[in-house]
């Protein structure tokens, strides 16, 4: 258990700071729509759409002023593959990652 897992009991009181987002990937599918099944070896690579949770204010430019995240909270996002810092509470597995590392909303 690593000691972020220990301390935060409630992921709402995580705060991200500056330009970092929290997000939850979504979980990969674990049967199709006709009910079968899919074995974990088939979902090996984690899903690259996520979940905004919350996001920080924003981090100040060269010249000082805040330029806000690009996301907000309930936002659906692509994320790549690589970056940002896991989070585990419990069961649920979250990540914080820069504003900037955040490939593309998703519209809906």
């Amino acid at each position: 258990m690593s000691a972020a897992a220990s301390t935060i009991r409630n992921i709402k009181s995580v705060v991200p700071l500056l330009d970092r987002v929290l997000v939850q990937r979504f979980k990969p599918e674990t049967k199709t729509a006709t009910g079968i099944f899919l074995p974990s070896s088939s979902s090996s690579t984690p899903m690259p759409e996520a979940s905004v949770i919350a996001a920080g204010p924003g981090a100040p430019n060269k010249d000082g002023q805040v330029v806000p995240t690009s996301v907000k909270p309930g936002d659906k996002v692509l994320l790549p593959s690589w970056g940002g810092n896991q989070i585990k509470v419990g069961d649920e597995e979250y990540l914080l990652i820069r504003d900037s590392e955040i490939l593309a909303k998703i519209q809906e």
